[in-house]
């Protein structure tokens, strides 16, 4: 078989964990909803002295698309290795635990009682992704919220799941 069929068929195989229906913005909402769940969860199980690693799993799992594509992945709290393209980076990120990244704290383990979206915008040109922006809170166990800029890209499986494929936080800038 020659190069550029090869790569045809690749192209088809790829195509065919993607659904052809389009991203809703009451999709893109509710897969919002579901990743701070999530979040909270974790840092629940965590607290409970739980499987806190699996419950990290389930949320990578089921809300990043590291099974479909390249993930682009820039945590908040990350400088020394900021970009998490494999699942393993993205679990170290929130749990901690792997030596390849001695600066992860576990971000999901604060732990957090409320994640609060408030999105700037979404868009859907194309209707295969969908792009969000915006602030998202974090409300600690004192009620002390913590203020995240996002920018999320979303796929839609073949299950019609959306699922990250591009995840970029930080900090708001701070002049002093």
């Amino acid at each position: 078989m020659n190069k550029t069929k090869t790569q045809q068929t690749m192209k088809e195989n790829k195509l065919e964990l993607f659904s052809s229906e389009c991203i809703t913005q009451a999709e893109v909402i509710q897969a919002q909803q579901e990743w701070g769940e999530g979040i909270i969860k974790i840092g629940k199980v965590f607290s409970e002295k739980g499987d806190y690693t699996q419950a990290a799993k389930e949320h990578i799992q089921n809300l990043y698309g590291y099974d479909l594509s390249l993930v682009l992945f820039k945590p908040t709290l990350a400088s020394d290795h900021q970009f998490r393209e494999t699942f393993d980076a993205a679990l170290s990120y929130f749990v901690a635990g792997n030596e390849t990244y001695p600066e992860d704290k576990g971000f999901a383990l604060a732990p957090y009682v409320k994640v609060r979206w408030e999105n700037s915008g979404i868009i859907n040109y194309t209707c295969n992704m969908a792009i969000a922006m915006g602030n998202y809170y974090f409300t600690k166990t004192d009620g002390e919220e913590v203020k995240v800029e996002y920018t999320l890209g979303y796929v839609k499986d073949i299950n019609g799941r959306l699922r990250i494929v591009v995840h970029k936080s930080a900090l708001p800038y701070n002049p002093e």
